[in-house]
């Protein structure tokens, strides 16, 4: 699997999940051929890409409410020629309300957004997610982070936290720049007899 790189994405002025950060959630994530796979607040659309290119006999669909980061996700689903990917542009947890609705269930969900509505839209992931899936967040704030982690060991979830830092180095200097710290979440649903 070819891992695309940061300056190949079209960016504008949305967040995205820089490379390294991408590369460790996509794998967490396991991924299939086949999955069907959620991306709740997709920004650029950088993991939506990279995880439609992975399950290219399934489908990725992505949610992002903010107009911008809409149409910088549309512009590189296209450019990476992404036809699996579904873009809805809504408020998540009001789009996964009507995911619910029609019985969609996901093998892998990734929260890389959610406005303030953390817990709601965790509540609502676990109840989209089929019982042998995975949810994977990332958060820059410890306090962001912590609660996601109680929400989720309170659903019963087996819970995997790993704190990245990366540097790269700028320009043609071995000067290493420290990007910003970020929590990798991996959560697996845990099945009750």
């Amino acid at each position: 699997m070819k891992f695309i790189k940061d300056e190949e994405f079209i960016r504008g002025k949305c967040p995205m999940t820089k490379e390294e950060i991408r590369m460790l959630s996509i794998g967490k994530m396991n991924i299939s051929e086949d999955s069907l796979v959620l991306d709740v607040g997709c920004g650029t659309g950088s993991i939506t890409v990279q995880a439609a290119l992975i399950a290219k006999k399934g489908k990725v669909i992505a949610i992002e409410k903010e107009d911008e980061a809409f149409k910088i996700t549309q512009k590189n689903i296209e450019k990476f020629n992404c036809d699996n990917v579904e873009i809805i542009k809504k408020e998540g947890s009001s789009c996964l309300d009507e995911l619910l609705d029609n019985n969609i269930k996901f093998d892998s969900i990734f929260v890389g957004g959610s406005s303030g509505h953390l817990e709601e839209i965790l509540l609502k992931c676990n109840a989209a997610l089929k019982n042998d899936g995975v949810i994977v967040m990332n958060f820059i704030t410890l306090d962001n982070a912590y609660k996601g982690i109680e929400i989720m060991k309170n659903l019963d979830y087996k819970v995997d936290v790993s704190l990245v830092s990366i540097s790269k180095n700028r320009g043609n200097s071995l000067m290493m720049m420290a990007l910003n710290p970020i929590y990798v979440i991996q959560c697996f649903k845990s099945v009750k007899d």
